[in-house]
């Protein structure tokens, strides 16, 4: 008990060290350090370095490359299996009605759904990092291909060629458009793969993090709004064409209310029964995860229910009912995509591109981290771009993974990639062997599961209050991102929202925030002084610190606020000191003058021949002497020439400036410029400024920008704020003791 009380009382304690040294500049160091000597590997020396090869170099870039030699020799049969097996049903069981349904968003036939969640998926295993995701149809990626496939197949262009008013309802009609889309669309997938691969290869992974989390809600939110109108006209039963680009989302609203009276009602109340027991299913699968071995999958009970109650009444020809039509059984043969549709659709190629790779490498991070293991960013995008590439061949479009269907991989029990083979392998069987029992389905039920997976998008628009609390700055990235993506397309509204974004980096490195810090007593610790009561500035010394790097687009606003911070403006000092020079030389002048006229009047009062007349004038104008020239005399008389040759000149009230650069990044040639211009107008008023925290590579920035000369060297540089202090009071006590 006693021992417990004594290291309590310990903890208690606040601990202390107690350091002491010399006071160190930049200067002191660099003679006291010795640099490692380093020779600079010429270009060709890294060309034959990086060529180089070794068997051990050679296994290391198979490995980095086929992800799965790595991790399959080690596969733990009896602990891993069991878990990859149950998490492969399940997911495979989403994958299936997703497929269906996600592929009326790209525009294509639905059995078009199912090849793009086999093939992706099973090369995703061979070249995948992540254990956890699912890669697959996703239902923004499918929007983002679908407007893409009707802007360059819209339906008026294949309606003409066909005489009959009604061409909307021929079989040769539908055929002609589909296979012009889905051409559109496997291009696309080819272009987004050979891009993302392209990207991988030359380890631009990083792009993604341009990409923020604002921007990427705000996007998917409207592109969550996009899949739900376009997702109206199938639950209503409504025959309208798909629109895409700007203002896609109105002209959709806006051709189901002209058409509503057109509602077929079977195809309405089956849809809403499908998403009221959808959410029924989710609702349970929510509340009752732990007590659950496995979430129901509530959406392949809705499939095969809603296959049969159609197949049943004959839904299609009894009430008009739109069903899924011909699925052909067996895999196609590969084919080359159109690679003259290629100049038309690059630009959407590198939105889908860089959206893709996005939604995939932010689920893999979370589930790495959850659960232990890294990922290779890189190498996602590798994956991800042979699994569009090569998926293009035998007919897929743009995938990427699927946020619900990761999480029910995740959560019922997957270890590896080998549950997503297994779920690849049931849409396998599907596509071989039973999915032509498919056909009846009702195209209504396809968009209930579509509208009841946007659940959690549409939850998304919480984001706004939060935003609202905890920044500004991203509030407005999210809107943005929203409103440029609902209004002018997923496509722009994407560029839209990254040059948005990239405009409030420079606003925010434009516009820093500048404090004075002060001194935290008995301390090396400074904070700023309008914070804490207890910080203390000390006597004639300033220390200016702003939260950005020095560059050409805020060094106008540093030099601005430092002057308003510290309340000293070189410029206007000495502009009151060129003032007062000159009003003393007027001064001396006049009281010259003034001296000179009064010894020519004393002269010319002691001349005899005039006396009459200097008594004349002096009768005349007796008051002005008594008054004006007395007084001038007598100015004259009590003003000393000390008094004129010694006045006191506008001073700074200050003796010191310390720049705190903890913050500072970098340093480019205008703000070099602009911090050797400082140094030099401070000194002109007698102010010394000193540089504090400069980090290794700002210095070095510096010494290439030739900032360092005779007029201003290294012992301007302190290592720390505290040395800066230290150093300028030692300064002032010696220039002091001078005077």
């Amino acid at each position: 008990m006693e021992h417990a009380e004594v290291d309590e009382v310990c903890l208690e304690q606040t601990q202390k060290y107690c350091v002491e040294r010399p006071i160190y500049n930049q200067e002191i160091l660099e003679r006291q350090l010795h640099k490692r000597e380093r020779t600079p590997q010429t270009l060709r020396q890294k060309i034959a370095h990086s060529c180089r090869c070794s068997s051990k170099k050679a296994k290391s870039h198979l490995y980095s490359f086929l992800p799965i030699l790595k991790w399959l020799p080690h596969y733990r049969v009896r602990e891993y299996l069991l878990g990859d097996i149950i998490s492969g049903i399940s997911t495979g069981v989403m994958q299936l009605p997703q497929g269906l349904a996600y592929a009326m968003l790209a525009a294509v036939p639905p059995v078009f759904g199912l090849y793009s969640s086999f093939y992706p998926v099973f090369l995703y295993t061979i070249f995948g990092t992540s254990k956890h995701i699912s890669i697959g149809t996703f239902a923004v990626i499918s929007m983002m291909v679908g407007g893409v496939a009707v802007r360059e197949v819209p339906d008026e262009v294949i309606s003409i060629g066909y005489n009959s008013t009604n061409v909307t309802h021929t079989p040769e009609y539908y055929n002609d458009r589909d296979a012009k889309r889905v051409q559109v669309a496997v291009t696309l997938a080819l272009l987004t793969g050979i891009i993302q691969l392209c990207l991988g290869l030359l380890r631009f992974g990083f792009v993604a993090i341009y990409l923020t989390e604002p921007l990427v809600r705000g996007f998917t939110t409207a592109a969550a709004v996009h899949v739900f109108t376009s997702q109206l006209k199938y639950l209503l039963g409504i025959k309208t064409n798909r629109y895409s680009g700007f203002l896609s989302v109105v002209y959709s609203i806006a051709a189901v209310l002209s058409n509503i009276t057109t509602t077929n009602i079977a195809a309405l109340v089956i849809g809403l029964t499908c998403i009221v027991l959808l959410f029924i299913g989710k609702e349970i699968n929510l509340r009752f995860k732990k007590q659950l071995p496995i979430p129901i999958p509530m959406e392949i009970i809705v499939v095969i229910i809603g296959t049969g109650v159609s197949a049943g009444m004959n839904l299609n020809e009894s009430y008009k009912v739109d069903v899924v039509g011909n699925i052909p059984q067996g895999l196609r043969p590969p084919a080359v995509p159109e690679i003259q549709l290629i100049p038309a659709i690059f630009v959407d190629a590198i939105a889908i591109a860089i959206v893709g790779f996005s939604m995939a490498v932010s689920m893999a991070k979370i589930f790495a981290l959850k659960h232990g293991y890294t990922i290779n960013g890189n190498q996602e995008l590798i994956a991800l771009g042979i699994c569009n590439s090569v998926g293009s061949f035998f007919q897929s479009f743009s995938v990427t993974c699927s946020m619900s269907r990761s999480l029910v991989q995740e959560s019922t029990g997957g270890k590896t990639q080998i549950a997503g083979t297994l779920s690849s392998i049931m849409v396998l069987l599907v596509i071989v062997a039973v999915g032509y029992l498919f056909e009846p389905l009702p195209q209504t039920v396809l968009a209930a599961i579509v509208m009841v997976n946007l659940k959690g998008m549409f939850k998304q628009f919480g984001d706004v209050a939060h935003f609202w609390r905890t920044s500004k700055i991203e509030l407005a990235i999210w809107v943005v991102a929203f409103l440029a993506s609902l209004f002018l397309g997923l496509d722009y509204g994407l560029l839209t929202a990254v040059a948005f974004a990239m405009v409030t980096i420079i606003y925010r490195t434009q516009s820093p925030q500048y404090r004075i810090l002060g001194q935290i007593p008995d301390t090396d610790i400074y904070c700023n002084v309008e914070e804490y009561e207890e910080v203390k500035e000390y006597p004639g010394i300033k220390i200016f610190q702003a939260n950005a790097s020095l560059y050409f687009a805020n060094s106008e606003s540093y030099t601005s606020a430092l002057k308003k911070k510290t309340g000293v403006d070189p410029c206007a000092i000495l502009a009151a000191r060129k003032k007062a020079r000159k009003r003393h030389a007027r001064e001396i002048k006049a009281a010259n003058k003034l001296k000179k006229q009064a010894v020519l009047k004393l002269v010319n009062s002691s001349t005899n021949d005039v006396e009459a007349n200097v008594k004349h004038e002096i009768a005349n104008d007796e008051l002005p002497v008594n008054g004006k020239f007395a007084s001038a005399d007598a100015s004259v008389q009590d003003t000393s020439p000390d008094e004129h040759e010694h006045f006191v000149e506008p001073k700074a009230n200050i003796h010191s400036l310390i720049l705190d650069f903890t913050p500072v990044n970098f340093v480019d040639s205008v703000g070099a410029k602009t911090l050797k211009s400082i140094i030099k107008e401070y000194r002109e008023v007698g102010v010394c400024v000193c540089i504090a925290s400069c980090s290794g590579p700002v210095m070095n920035e510096l010494t290439r920008l030739d900032f360092f000369d005779n007029t201003v060297t290294r012992e301007v540089l302190f290592h720390s704020i505290h040395d800066a202090v230290l150093a300028c009071q030692v300064k002032d006590r010696s220039a002091s003791q001078a005077d």
